[in-house]
């Protein structure tokens, strides 16, 4: 079978290629000069204070959630036993670093045509005990943040934003992964843009962006600096602040040619979402009511990551069959994230809690599936769908 429409291509050109070659000619491998500015252009470009970058989106998602074990702000920081509210449909390492900082998770269904919350079901879900909300913008569609806003009122709730799907959605004018007090963002090769390998995290927070900065280089103070909000004031001595270990840490760095890709990524980054959301359009124009799928329903400005195809109830076909006929039609598809992820054996190691029924997060991981969208024209993606 030849792939005609696959789920992620390159938009490397020369300019990528440059950028690598730069960093061969330094022999400078390790995270430095390249990262740092790179992290300067994507805080500006989002409208951050402060972005940190890592190895990859799942790091992001668990640096960022470890740093809140470590604030001294007594409303954000959090601890083991802590309740915290997720969408039932995600990626794995949306949920296992809440697991693995001994986080309680309370699964919430999510609405069958946004694929986010099923916010009447996150209202009701949301008590005083509830610590933490993760909210995830899956596949480049924004939440309703206005409703969850809403939702949480006076209550002082820590909000942390999976939006590695979503680099480039806005809702209201406001990009996603900026709506909570951490965000993060994955560039991995099938994302938005692709540093290789990669995932940054950007905040508002001085103090969180300093305990990242700590904790994604061992726990030492050596990236802090001199005047910071984890011990005060450093030494002026390199040599005894080199192995000076102060929070449990890790080794998420990224290389210096991830910082490279990312600089060059980030100036076509507009570009990239703009003949997305072009497709997306001509998608939507296109493939209205199709007798078989329903499509995604946009909230706010998504940056379309892929198309999900939701199979109708009356379609008459079962996925598996659908899946043949797109696979022999050269289309590459996948499910939809990581479908009901409620139903996983590995939900045995996760502290948690069910709340409600998961009717449409079951829906979607029986009837659904994704496939890819691109930077460039796919127009021709119509009328094969509609021959189906």
């Amino acid at each position: 079978m030849t792939v005609r429409f696959p789920l992620a291509t390159s938009s490397w050109d020369q300019a990528e290629q440059d950028a690598l070659q730069r960093v061969i000619a330094s022999d400078m491998y390790s995270m430095g000069t390249e990262v740092r500015t790179f992290e300067e252009q994507f805080a500006a470009y989002f409208g951050s204070k402060f972005a940190v970058m890592v190895n990859s989106g799942s790091s992001a998602n668990l640096l960022m959630t470890g740093a809140f074990f470590y604030s001294k702000n007594d409303d954000l920081r959090l601890k083991a036993g802590d309740e915290v509210i997720v969408p039932a449909v995600s990626w794995s390492t949306t949920y296992y670093p809440l697991a693995q900082y001994g986080l309680v998770q309370k699964f919430v269904d999510i609405d069958r045509a946004t694929l986010n919350y099923d916010l009447d079901a996150l209202a009701a879900a949301v008590t005083n005990k509830t610590r933490a909300i993760m909210i995830v913008n899956l596949l480049g569609n924004p939440n309703d943040f206005d409703r969850i806003k809403e939702i949480i009122g006076n209550r002082k709730i820590v909000l942390l934003e999976d939006n590695c799907e979503s680099m480039g959605a806005t809702f209201k004018g406001k990009h996603t992964g900026t709506f909570a007090h951490v965000g993060s963002f994955s560039s991995f090769f099938s994302h938005h843009i692709s540093t290789m390998e990669g995932g940054i995290i950007t905040t508002d927070d001085e103090e969180l962006y300093h305990i990242m900065l700590s904790m994604r280089s061992h726990g030492w103070t050596r990236h802090l600096p001199k005047e910071n909000l984890v011990t005060g004031t450093k030494s002026d001595d390199p040599f005894e602040e080199s192995f000076n270990f102060v929070l449990p840490g890790y080794n998420l760095r990224p290389l210096e040619m991830s910082g490279a890709l990312g600089q060059e990524q980030l100036k076509k980054l507009p570009d990239l979402i703009e003949g997305r959301r072009d497709n997306a359009k001509r998608v939507q124009d296109g493939l209205p009511n199709h007798p078989l799928f329903t499509l995604q329903s946009e909230i706010g400005e998504s940056s379309w990551f892929g198309f999900s195809l939701l199979l109708r109830p009356d379609a008459g076909i079962t996925r598996k069959e659908f899946v043949a006929k797109l696979t022999a039609l050269g289309i590459e598809c996948r499910p939809i994230v990581a479908g009901n992820f409620t139903k996983n054996p590995v939900m045995s190691h996760i502290p948690h809690i069910i709340h409600g029924n998961m009717t449409n997060a079951e829906y979607i991981d029986t009837h659904g599936l994704f496939i890819g969208n691109h930077h460039y024209p796919i127009p021709e993606i119509v009328d094969v769908l509609n021959d189906i």
